[in-house]
């Protein structure tokens, strides 16, 4: 399934950068890609999504994608054959991309910060499996993926979740995708707050139900408001 402008000629110089995601369920992906700042990045053309259905490379009739593993244990495990096909697919369809990593998502993978969507936003596209069931195949991972990424230490029912927090991370990092230029350079995590979290912020009304706003934001003196906020990083 492929959605807004998403690649359809492989030999088009890239102007932004590309999405694949491939997945048993991508209509999970279509409020994802249409809503908010990532909606509007898409229709920018900043962005280009891609998303295979998994169970369109299944074998036989049924298009089977799973079976049990060797060795007996609870559970199903995402087949060779068609992910090795599914991933032929990508290749075929944008064989021009200059710089491309393969994730898989996955609670075995390296812990998901700040400091690697910074890294993956310098690529031309990123390639998403988003596992079930067990997992998938061993052959897959030591064949076909570069990184392995997890966003926390739990198990979810698929990766789809943590493919689209992978996603929104990397995509608001791209150069015009945030309203304001540069916003991200004074995240949380940022190199601006030394890795550290944001202080806290207020708006009005300065006093609502006793609960006020710090004096020293109301002062008006940028030097004195700085070091507050400076002070208060988490």
């Amino acid at each position: 399934m492929c959605f807004n402008c998403a690649i359809m000629n492989a030999d088009i110089v890239n102007i932004c950068m590309n999405f694949t995601v491939l997945s048993l369920f991508p209509e999970m992906f279509e409020s994802f890609q249409r809503d908010s700042i990532v909606g509007r990045a898409v229709k920018e053309e900043k962005i280009n999504f891609e998303l295979m259905n998994i169970r369109d490379f299944g074998i036989g009739k049924h298009r089977q994608v799973d079976d049990t593993p060797y060795g007996g244990g609870e559970g199903m495990l995402m087949m060779c054959e068609p992910l090795f096909t599914a991933f032929e697919n990508v290749e075929c369809k944008t064989k021009n991309v200059n710089k491309r990593r393969i994730i898989y998502m996955t609670p075995q993978g390296e812990s998901f910060t700040q400091q690697k969507a910074a890294e993956l936003a310098e690529y031309d596209e990123l390639v998403i499996l988003c596992g079930r069931y067990e997992g998938v195949d061993q052959r897959v991972r030591d064949e076909l993926i570069d990184e392995e990424i997890s966003i926390g230490d739990y198990v979810l029912t698929g990766g789809e979740i943590p493919a689209m927090v992978v996603m929104d991370s990397v995509i608001r990092l791209l150069p015009g995708v945030l309203g304001k230029e540069g916003s991200h350079v004074n995240d949380s995590f940022s190199e601006a707050f030394d890795g550290k979290r944001e202080h806290p912020h207020y708006t009005k009304p300065a006093d609502f139900n006793g609960m006020k706003v710090p004096d020293v934001l109301l002062s008006g003196n940028h030097a004195e408001i700085e070091k507050w906020r400076r002070e208060n990083l988490r």
